[in-house]
């Protein structure tokens, strides 16, 4: 920017220890390492056996990814 027109930038405003605390806390729950690390599955199935898993976890009133 070789136009000469510049905007300065003001000092940094003062931190609010109060708001530095409550950010440090967090929200109190542990995560373990299983909530925090998940991978994707991926197997080859047939048409046929899919919709006996989708009826299956339908008829437990459940969805697919938590009946597997």
């Amino acid at each position: 920017m070789k136009n000469g027109k510049r905007v300065a930038i003001g000092a940094r405003p003062p931190a609010d220890p109060h708001a530095d605390a409550w950010v440090r806390q967090g929200d109190g729950a542990d995560i373990g390492k299983t909530d925090l690390y998940t991978a994707r599955l991926t197997i080859d199935v047939t048409p046929a056996l899919r919709a006996r898993i989708k009826v299956e976890a339908f008829t437990r009133g459940i969805t697919v990814a938590d009946m597997l």
